[in-house]
């Protein structure tokens, strides 16, 4: 069973891919991105493997990307994803703030890396940056 969605796109704002494997959490971020009119939710996905296939089918300018998932995590999906699309930014969105974290995000590739529970206005300036 996939949990992967696609959403209708826009042409003038930044299209951003959220992929987060708790459906409450993907609906939460998709609903306040949204509001903001700056961004364009192309689509989601619940783990690594279903980002890596919908970065390819949606061509999307940001993944906003948990790090710990079932499947394929957030890690390797931005290796992957950064190999086949370098253009596409990743954004790391995690739990986990602590500096090991940090640093074996950076080093998947990630451009931006975001503590869950940061204001709304810093997680859009880090996603359009």
């Amino acid at each position: 069973m996939t949990t992967s969605t696609t959403f209708k796109r826009t042409k003038t704002a930044t299209q951003v891919l959220i992929v987060d494997d708790a459906p409450l959490v993907r609906r939460e971020l998709r609903t306040l991105l949204s509001l903001t009119g700056e961004l364009d939710i192309v689509g989601e996905a619940s783990n690594g493997l279903e980002a890596i296939q919908q970065v390819e089918a949606l061509q999307p300018d940001v993944v906003l990307m948990d790090l710990e998932m079932p499947v394929m995590d957030g890690y390797e999906a931005t290796q992957q994803i950064k190999a086949r699309h370098p253009a596409c930014r990743v954004v790391a969105l995690t739990v986990h703030s602590y500096d090991e974290a940090h640093k074996k995000a950076l080093q998947a590739g990630v451009d931006a890396f975001i503590v869950k529970g940061t204001p709304l206005e810093k997680i859009v300036q880090s996603i359009t940056e």
